[in-house]
């Protein structure tokens, strides 16, 4: 008997100790998930990018709705991924005839879906929804920024345990308006904001602040803002998930090209 509960005791110490070394495994996992999921901010070294005007050889993408073109210089040089994935779409022809399929606020609109409720439809090749969101310091959604939809990926047991999702990107896109600034928000924004210049842009510029480091930044409108504050107010009805426009307003085309003083294109 004295054998049996000794055995017994043992097994419980070594499914103890399996339990917390492998909790400490799935904790050491999960912070470097978020590590690479989310993106460490030095204040003193943010440069505010997207304030600069495109320069001569940038790679752009022209826009062409219903309602008229706007114009983004992208920036594969810190969303790498997200904008491969955009170009290819675009260079491929799959954005022709996809639909605006969430507006009305005033604040931003989404589009770049092959139905007009914002779904994909069924059977729908999703590697293409599988990019992994790509966060920088130097992108924030002021107004023109053009941010890749993120979506969340499934919580797996070890974010149920420890907490954490993982973020993706795909193939559809919102494009920033902006939200109205009163002035107690601008007050606000200049005192917690801790990045020179970043309240003064929001506030000089507008953008949905709320958008900050949430998805991957892939451009920034440089041309075209009058299309914009067009796409972002049209009348919709909601569906539950987004402000599907009465009317249908599609994209034409997506053209990539690169910037020229000479001709935009």
């Amino acid at each position: 008997m004295k054998k049996t509960n000794a055995g017994l005791r043992l097994i419980l110490i070594m499914a103890f100790l399996t339990a917390v070394f492998t909790a400490v495994v799935l904790f050491f996992s999960s912070a470097h998930a978020k590590n690479d999921t989310y993106v460490d901010i030095d204040p003193e070294t943010v440069k505010l990018v997207q304030l600069d005007p495109p320069k001569e050889g940038d790679p752009i993408a022209i826009v062409d709705t219903d309602l008229g073109e706007f114009r983004m210089r992208l920036y594969p040089e810190y969303s790498p991924e997200a904008v491969k994935n955009f170009t290819e779409l675009a260079e491929s022809g799959y954005y022709n005839d996809t639909y605006v399929f969430d507006s009305g606020s005033g604040a931003f609109a989404s589009m770049g879906a092959p139905q007009k409720n914002g779904e994909l439809p069924v059977g729908y090749d999703t590697t293409r929804e599988d990019i992994p969101r790509e966060l920088h310091q130097d992108l924030w959604p002021i107004r023109g920024t053009v941010m890749s939809l993120a979506r969340a990926g499934k919580r797996g047991i070890k974010e149920v345990l420890l907490g954490g999702t993982q973020y993706y990107s795909g193939s559809r896109f919102l494009v920033v308006d902006t939200i109205k600034f009163t002035p107690e928000l601008e007050e606000e924004l200049r005192e917690i904001s801790t990045i020179e210049g970043l309240g003064d842009a929001f506030i000089g510029k507008g953008g949905v602040p709320n958008f900050s480091q949430q998805m991957t930044i892939i451009g920034q409108t440089y041309e075209g803002f009058e299309v914009i504050d067009a796409l972002s107010s049209l009348e919709s009805k909601d569906n539950g998930a987004y402000h599907i426009p009465v009317e249908d307003v599609k994209i034409k085309t997506v053209t990539i090209g690169t910037y020229s003083e000479g001709s935009d294109k």
